[in-house]
């Protein structure tokens, strides 16, 4: 357990993780920032009411101001419009860049020693924004994008292959978006290759569907985006910090010619723990998985340059 969990912005994303974070004490005070006058406070006071029947002693508070998040460990940025159908996640770019900016100035300024995970999109641009505008080193700026494709992938092999998620082992690269690489060459259940359990034809759909998994919720929801799955992502993320767990996850990393790559944040295997980002792990990629992954690089690369700082 740590001192302070700060989660900026109080909607479904933000709020969900916020409950799950106290749920599983790993902070002695969760803090909910959000702009909306009295959401937070309502959605914080009604999560610690929960706190004897879910029994938790996890303090949750609600705030409009960021003097209450001051010396936050981590904090967890989930601000942003949201995704609508149709839109892109590219569409939401300058309108969450700008966001985003002024969280990571008002998080350097408040808690300087904190670790950021980025939740919002166009997430690896936004990661991008937080690191430029906070100031902080890349170990301490970490994007949750991987952790939810791969959970969505998994899912999607599970569901076909009637087995357990549990025993789907799998990893997910690359940006978060159309251009996301699932590493099928590292893809097993249970230790088994998954191309000897399932024909290219099947796999080739579900690696699809895991590539467009949110606007599939998108379309179903009309009015909103999902926030079940990208919120268990990032506390994911946040146990294996808090905790010092040393998972090795996927997650939104500031390349330093890692994968002969070089400054841009991209969905690389991660060891996370107490220091927030420990070491990118290279694996050894297929020629297929290697020309997936320039090509996700370069969908990154291209808003990175637009983007309004």
């Amino acid at each position: 357990m740590v001192n302070k969990i700060t989660v900026v912005g109080a909607g479904n994303v933000g709020a969900t993780a916020a409950q799950r974070i106290a749920e599983k004490e790993l902070a002695r005070t969760v803090v909910m920032v959000d702009v909306a006058d009295g959401v937070p406070q309502g959605k914080g006071l009604d999560q610690w009411e929960s706190a004897p029947i879910e029994l938790f002693d996890s303090r949750v508070i609600g705030s409009n101001g960021y003097d209450e998040s001051a010396g936050s460990d981590i904090v967890v940025i989930t601000a942003g419009i949201a995704r609508k159908p149709g839109m892109s996640r590219d569409d939401l770019l300058n309108t969450n860049a700008g966001i985003v900016k002024s969280v990571a100035e008002q998080v350097a300024k408040t808690s300087p020693n904190a670790i950021i995970i980025v939740v919002s999109n166009p997430l690896d641009v936004m990661c991008y924004v937080a690191m430029k505008a906070s100031g902080f080193p890349r170990e301490r700026v970490i994007g949750m994008a991987g952790v939810l494709d791969t959970a969505r992938y998994r899912s999607f092999l599970a569901m076909e292959l009637d087995v357990s998620v549990r025993d789907i082992q799998a990893m997910v690269l690359g940006g978060h978006g159309d251009t996301m690489v699932p590493l099928i060459s590292y893809t097993s259940v249970s230790g088994i290759p998954i191309t000897q359990l399932m024909a290219k034809d099947k796999l080739d759909a579900i690696v699809d569907r895991a590539r467009n998994g949110g606007a599939e919720i998108v379309k179903f929801l009309k009015t909103g985006s999902a926030y079940y799955a990208p919120s268990s992502g990032a506390v994911q993320m946040v146990e294996a910090i808090v905790r010092d767990q040393k998972r090795i996850l996927p997650c939104s990393a500031w390349l330093q010619g890692e994968y002969g790559m070089k400054d841009l944040f991209l969905g690389v295997p991660v060891k996370l723990g107490r220091g927030g980002m420990e070491k990118i792990i290279e694996v050894s990629l297929s020629a297929d998985e290697k020309v997936a992954l320039a090509k996700s690089a370069d969908a990154v690369r291209e808003p990175m340059g637009v983007v309004k700082l």
